[in-house]
């Protein structure tokens, strides 16, 4: 479980001047509400990892058949057509 902070709000002029420290802060977890005019205007928050693995992880770790895109047997085309095995 991720601990609680609580949201850091500055104004625009403020983000504009210290930008890059909010950035850092809010990649550490630290929410931050940027405002204008007493107003809410936009929020950093960090981004969470994916949870999912990303395309290529496998990479080198399957072999792919010489026949991979070679005519499936009848039978099987048969199943994915749902055709019956004997013609009418």
């Amino acid at each position: 479980m991720k601990p609680t902070c609580v949201e850091i709000t500055v104004t625009l002029d403020q983000a504009e001047t210290d930008f890059s420290n909010l950035v850092h802060q809010a990649s550490a977890g630290q929410p931050i509400t940027i405002t204008q005019h007493g107003r809410a205007l936009a929020r950093l928050i960090a981004i969470e990892p994916s949870p999912h693995p990303r395309i290529g992880a496998m990479k080198g770790k399957w072999v792919i058949p010489e026949d991979f895109d070679a005519p499936l047997p009848e039978d099987t085309l048969n199943a994915f057509e749902r055709r019956s095995c004997c013609p009418t």
